[in-house]
């Protein structure tokens, strides 16, 4: 066999290995090993497989991961996912819907410290889920409000996909955090405009939350401040270019520890239980990037990125037609893989065919994390639905996939939107690079 057709059998192969329930970072390892080991020899294929992970995944730059985990788990443990709740409940309650609306403000805010999607989800479905249902908010539309929600921490930096597509692909991943940041915004406005009009539309849906006073809410605005610092460190870090992603994710980081110490909220039984699970979640994503490297290896020898930008190259369809085929595709596999080994099995093919047609690969990622947000959401893996599902069992999981649905049209029209006006993507990195 020639190897651009061992490229192919492995690529199979590896998906395979996958269904069947093996591991990612096992599988991509081994197909990736003995692909190259069948290609060359023993000697390039034990060389590849010892020093290119170790060479990955000693870049500086991927030690950014632990930072923004570290924040999520930190901010959570010390109570500003609760003042971030109180807050949006007290300032958006009143409009239609406004609970739910209140809890897309508070995920959009948690996300922005947090960077995890499924962690987003599985904190609200304990704290926002009651609430709504002791608001007589129908359950289903609770449940798919937080999963819907959760998906804003994959766009809203600190973002661990983005960083992780950066590291894959070798783009900047300060400009991949900024160019998130105002799609991130969008999303969640188009879902507040989105809930407004379902629950105006339909308002047995939940009730407006009423009888709170002016001294309520102000009173609540301490709640939400910690994260309000928190994001000014990260984008005004990444902004002046005074700090790298990685030391704002520290700075962050350490502030985060320090106000939850100052609010008591941090002992050491959550202190020690935040860091074990930062270690517990970074190896997870190390172990896959470490496979991963090797298979991608083994793919370059086989020629299969080129070859595969080639053809989509001299396909006679215009680019947007061929990018809209490239959506298509992540959209369907959304709907079975988890979103860091889909970006890490596709980008090495992915990535030069989009580079070949002229496509900004930072306006890309962004395009990309929205379609793994969709992925998310959407059966049958959908893995925000199972969270919020897992937490609540009282909810079943196909009443969710049926309320998420116009989370997905609203998702499906913003990816429309910022395919037409790349500017919205682009304009942060540009105006950083243009200072």
């Amino acid at each position: 066999m020639d190897n651009i057709t061992v490229g192919y059998l492995g690529f199979v192969v590896l998906i395979v290995l996958i269904f069947l329930g093996v591991r990612i970072f096992i599988a991509a390892g081994l197909v990736g090993f003995l692909g190259l080991l069948y290609m060359k020899n023993w000697k390039v294929a034990a060389g590849v497989a010892g020093m290119a992970p170790h060479s990955e995944v000693s870049n500086f730059t991927l030690s950014v991961l632990p930072m923004f985990i570290l924040i999520g788990f930190f901010a959570h443990h010390g109570g500003m996912v609760k003042g971030a709740y109180r807050f949006a409940k007290a300032w958006l309650g009143w409009l239609p819907g406004g609970l739910a609306i209140g809890t897309v403000f508070a995920t959009a805010s948690f996300g922005a410290v947090s960077g995890a999607s499924s962690a987003t989800a599985a904190v609200f479905s304990h704290i926002a889920i009651p609430e709504m249902l002791k608001s007589k908010y129908q359950p289903a539309i609770s449940a798919a409000v937080v999963a819907a929600g959760g998906t804003l921490a994959s766009l809203i930096p600190p973002s661990a996909i983005l960083v992780i597509y950066g590291i894959i692909v070798e783009e900047s991943v300060g400009d991949l955090l900024l160019a998130g940041f105002i799609p991130g915004i969008i999303t969640a406005l188009i879902y507040i405009l989105l809930l407004v009009g379902m629950f105006k539309v339909k308002p047995e849906l939940g009730p407006s939350v009423t009888g709170i006073s002016w001294g309520e809410r102000f009173a609540s605005i301490g709640g939400v401040l910690p994260i309000v610092v928190v994001i000014s460190v990260i984008m005004g870090g990444m902004y002046t270019g005074w700090a790298t992603p990685t030391e704002v994710g520290a700075l962050g980081a350490f502030i985060v520890f320090v106000l939850a110490l100052l609010r008591g909220r941090l002992n050491f039984s959550n202190l020690s239980q935040s860091l074990i699970e930062t270690v517990k979640l970074s190896a997870m994503i190390f172990s896959v990037i470490w496979g991963i490297v090797t298979f991608v290896r083994f793919l370059g020898f086989a020629g299969l990125p080129s070859a595969a930008a080639e053809w989509v190259s001299s396909l006679p369809i215009s680019p947007f037609a061929t990018l809209l085929v490239i959506l298509l595709m992540y959209l369907f596999l959304g709907m079975f893989m988890n979103a860091i080994g889909m970006l890490l099995l596709t980008l090495p093919v992915i990535h030069p065919v989009i580079i070949s047609l002229g496509f900004d690969p930072i306006w890309f990622g962004i395009i990309l994390v929205k379609m793994v947000e969709i992925g998310l959401v959407t059966p049958p893996i959908g893995l925000n639905c199972y969270v919020v599902s897992g937490v609540r069992p009282d909810i079943p999981i196909e009443k969710i996939f049926r309320a998420v649905l116009p989370f997905v049209l609203a998702d499906i029209a913003a990816v429309a939107l910022f395919v037409m006006f790349p500017e919205i993507v682009t304009f942060l990195p540009d105006l950083v690079k243009g200072r």
